[in-house]
């Protein structure tokens, strides 16, 4: 059942008003289902398919810019090769987003006077669901609203039944291939959250502190070493001091013990720790002397590794000192530095304090410091090779991204630039800690056994354990990285591992690898990288949809990355709620209209580019949509006129009839209109397969505004008269069913960009007898649909060029707007012959009473020239001498710098002997079009009155 548009036939309401068509035809794509793609039962022609993944929001999120962005570029693109005629299918779906959402819900347990750890985790995870089914994916209502093209069908989430168990599945065989391994590491830690979190998580800012040095006696009485640390607090952990093997000054020293000040518990003697040589300590970095605190310093832990140094962690996971009988127990660390400070000043041991700038990791989180933490973590081993694999995890996905055997690369990134910074990225990974200290998400299918301490790793919850068969086993406790099962998507949305066998579903047989994501610099790492390294190594084990072997360039999740410039302010400021700047796309849509602000986003939309947001523009576009309403107004009534005089005109029949060839009596300006509908649909494919949205968007809105309505609209009025006397002629009945085509087809060229409207526009010209239910399910206009005629463009040309030019003497002259003016005309035979033949187009658009053609060059304050034409408007008015002077002495200037210009081209023997014959040809005919110009600039100021 097609929405009611509350209508008459060929009518639409006088004004448009979007707010009152965009909701109807939002509900009315979701409940037919209109972009639902059923699975192909053929996969052979990957060509005839267009798959793409939303980058699925977090379920706590509301839609902003960026997300809009976003989506306006892949609703686009997919509804362009909807209508090209491929299987389009565009999946959605939002991300449980573990901290985020636990967060969340935990500031609500607070408001109510509980917590977590009050509920107990089983309780917990439910409330956290209960939220979800009442909260959660609010932004799906949100791109719903907007009219994304999605197959809600195929909507997911990252913790639905289905895909828990393919996340399961995928820890268990990268266990069983020795990739996933469990062991203390130092980590980045959030005391907020209490959890560990990944590297691209933290960010680094450059902060004032100190450097203090610190005096460690040595225990056999001789004397002391001083030390240099920015974080005195952590000697409570130290196990020995460091030098440098080459630095003389404390070659003596090495072997020797001191004693760590401060450390001695319930009033015990302080810790003994040796002093050892290792390449780490630089001696020219404070004392050269550093402490070594393996439990708490990255850095620290690789020595304690390398001389087998014990590792004492001394502060817990909210950051607290952790040593019962120590004066600092319980003391949050930096309560605990200044108390260590002033124990150390008051025994002497504090050898002094210096400024020092240094980089501190913050929580992207939460903004607490990251505190270095030596902790029990699960890690996929990305640099090692799986039992029986060629390649490590890492290698195959650079491998995918790298031109292999001088063929290009699996993966195409664009703009290019990302490329490099992602294999910068790949060649210096690390291994990847997949386990998060949180109770929300996919738990980690782990048991740990209280009788043997072994691990069993298992799909279904086990009974015993595998190694000793004892009872007492316990689940991990901790969840997978939310990028873990994000970054498995791309396969597991289409059924991956499917019923246990190696045979690909009918979905991932068809669908995978998609041919496209479109998704932010921000989530390069934490995503795109993940969903390469997992893709590349899991489905090379699943076989062809042939079954034959699946090879890598067909293993990657995606054959191109597209990555999109940030939305920032009017004034290019990043957007953020510190500076008041950020703007709220739902409020800008029901101030504008979705159409307006896609197509303001399309239009500022370049690879390697930001976007600087304009309400401004916005209410341009806006503008642009209100010109279609009107000109669709005004078709409809010569259509309805049109039948009164006996025309029979239907939309359904006329569409279509115009062939690559029209009537010899076709007049120009519909075989020029045709003629630029062929270029613009050329113009605009090439821009879309380029990801140039801005070029695509203006090519659309210059033919549509500029040349249908501004051009050919008028045009056509000279031949649309159907007053009483009118008369039936072939002329009329072409030109009409012409205009219909023409705007029918330009409904669809802009269709991607402005669903709303073309839809609502469309269905109104068709009278609601549509030939399909949506104008998005119909076919993309291609330039070989219509006839091209280089011809009738530059004769076009000519004449816009005469009527632009006499508009802009007539407004110089200061001609009333409604007074009609003769003209004189000196031009070729050609041109004057043109113009003869289309006064009554001059009438029309440039206010010409009569043409008068005169056989010498035009010159004088009323004339202008072109490389075509001279033209003068025949009305008099006091001429402003100083004035005329001014311009013609510009003009005199810009033709004397092209001519140099063209001269020093034209006279460069290098470049004369290698330029292409065309080039040259057009350089010598500008050169003498400008010459020609020149001179009669320079008549028309040597005849001013002096």
């Amino acid at each position: 059942m097609l929405p009611l548009n509350n209508t008459m036939s060929h009518e639409l309401p006088k004004a448009y008003d979007p707010s009152v068509i965009e909701e109807r035809w939002a509900e009315y794509w979701v409940r037919e289902q209109l972009f639902h793609v059923a699975t192909p039962t053929d996969t052979k022609n990957a060509n005839d398919k267009f798959t793409i993944l939303l980058p699925p929001p977090n379920v706590t999120g509301r839609l902003h810019m960026g997300h809009m962005l976003n989506q306006t570029e892949m609703d686009i693109l997919t509804r362009w090769h909807r209508m090209r005629g491929e299987t389009a299918l565009w999946v959605p779906g939002t991300d449980h987003a573990g901290i985020a959402t636990q967060m969340m819900v935990e500031r609500q347990l607070a408001t109510e006077g509980t917590s977590r750890q009050q509920l107990g985790r089983e309780a917990f995870v439910a409330r956290v669901w209960d939220w979800r089914e009442h909260y959660g994916g609010a932004i799906l209502g949100q791109m719903k609203r907007l009219g994304a093209s999605v197959d809600w069908s195929r909507e997911y989430f990252t913790m639905d039944d289905r895909l828990s168990i393919a996340v399961k599945e995928a820890f268990v065989r990268l266990w069983e291939q020795g990739l996933i391994y469990r062991g203390a590491y130092i980590v980045n830690w959030d005391p907020v959250l209490k959890t560990a979190v990944s590297d691209l998580e933290v960010t680094h800012e450059e902060r004032q502190g100190k450097l203090y040095h610190i005096r460690y006696p040595l225990v056999d009485g001789t004397g002391s070493i001083t030390i240099a640390t920015t974080r005195p607090e952590t000697l409570l952990g130290d196990t020995a001091v460091a030098v440098n093997p080459n630095d003389e000054r404390y070659k003596a020293l090495i072997g020797k013990k001191v004693r760590v000040p401060l450390t001695g518990v319930n009033g015990g003697p302080d810790r003994e720790v040796p002093i050892i040589a290792d390449d780490w300590a630089n001696p020219e970095f404070g004392t050269g002397a550093v402490k070594v605190t393996p439990a708490h310093d990255p850095n620290d832990f690789a020595i304690g590794q390398r001389h087998k140094l014990p590792s004492l962690t001394i502060l817990d996971e909210t950051a607290h000192v952790l040593l019962p009988g120590s004066p600092y127990h319980a003391l949050d660390r930096y309560a605990a530095r200044e108390k260590l400070v002033a124990d150390l000043e008051t025994a002497g041991l504090l050898a002094g304090i210096k400024d020092h700038s240094l980089a501190i990791g913050v929580s992207q989180r939460t903004g607490a410091v990251i505190e270095p933490r030596l902790s029990d973590q699960w890690f996929i081993a990305v640099n090692k090779k799986p039992m029986n694999g060629e390649y490590s995890i890492a290698q195959n996905a650079i491998n995918a991204v790298e031109s292999q055997n001088g063929k290009d690369p699996a993966i195409k990134f664009t703009p290019e630039m990302y490329k490099k910074i992602y294999l910068e990225w790949m060649t210096n990974i690390h291994d990847w800690c997949i386990s998060r200290q949180l109770w929300w998400g996919h738990r980690i299918p782990a048991w740990h056994c209280a009788a043997c301490k072994e691990i069993t790793v298992a799909r279904e919850t086990p009974t015993h354990c595998r190694h000793c068969n004892s009872s007492e086993i316990t689940q991990e406790t901790d969840v997978l990285d939310t990028w873990f099962s994000s970054g498995l998507l791309p396969f597991t949305v289409f059924g991956w591992p499917g019923d246990g066998s190696q045979k690909p579903t009918p979905d991932l047989a068809a669908f995978y690898p998609t041919q496209l994501l479109v998704t932010g610099f921000d989530i390069l790492f934490f995503w795109v990288a993940r969903m390469i390294m997992l893709g590349c190594h899991f489905m090379l084990d699943v076989p062809m949809p042939d079954g034959s072997k699946r090879e890598l360039k067909d293993s990657v999740p995606f054959r191109e990355v597209y990555i999109h410039g940030l939305v920032r302010d009017a004034n290019r400021e990043k957007m953020s709620k510190t500076k008041g700047n950020v703007i709220n796309p739902i409020e800008i849509v029901e101030k504008y209209g979705t159409d307006a602000v896609r197509f303001t986003l399309a239009s500022m939309a370049s690879p390697g580019t930001d976007i600087a947001f304009s309400e401004a523009r916005t209410e341009g576009y806006r503008a642009f949509a209100n010109k279609i309403w009107n000109a669709a107004r005004f078709l409809f009534m010569q259509l309805d006129a049109a039948e009164n005089a006996g025309y029979t005109v239907d939309p359904a029949k006329t569409i279509g009839e115009v062939t690559a060839s029209l009537p010899d009596n076709t007049p120009l300006e519909t075989r020029w209109i045709f003629s630029r509908l062929s270029a613009v649909s050329n113009e605009v494919a090439r821009a879309l397969a380029a990801y140039r949205f801005d070029e695509a968007a203006s090519a659309v809105y210059q033919f549509f505004w500029g040349e249908f309505c501004d051009w050919y609209l008028e045009l056509v009025k000279l031949r649309l008269d159907f007053g009483d006397n009118h008369q039936k002629n072939e002329v009329t009945a072409l030109t009409l069913s012409s205009l219909v085509t023409v705007f029918e087809s330009a409904l669809r060229l802009l269709s991607p960009f402005m669903p709303f409207l073309t839809e609502e526009v469309w269905h109104a010209l068709y009278n609601n007898q549509t030939p399909a239910k949506s104008i998005a399910l119909t076919c993309y206009p291609q330039a070989g649909d219509f006839p091209a005629d280089a011809a009738a463009e530059t004769t076009m040309k000519t004449l816009q060029d005469l009527i632009v030019t006499v508009r802009a003497l007539r407004k110089e002259l200061g001609v009333p707007e409604k007074e009609a003016a003769p003209i004189q005309l000196h031009a070729s035979n050609r041109v004057n012959a043109l113009v003869d033949a289309s006064q009554d187009m001059l009438a029309r658009l440039a206010r010409v009473q009569a043409v008068e053609f005169v056989g010498t060059p035009l010159t004088g304050s009323n004339a202008r020239s072109t490389a075509d034409f001279d033209v003068a408007v025949l009305y008099e008015r006091q001429i402003d001498v100083a004035a005329e002077r001014e311009r013609l002495t510009k003009e005199l200037a810009k033709f004397e710098k092209g001519l140099a210009a063209a001269e020093k081209q034209l006279g460069n023997e290098a470049f004369m002997a290698k330029a292409p014959a065309h080039i040259v040809d057009g350089l010598r005919k500008q050169s003498a079009e400008t010459r020609m110009l020149h001179e009669k600039a320079k008549t028309a100021l040597e005849a001013l009155p002096k």
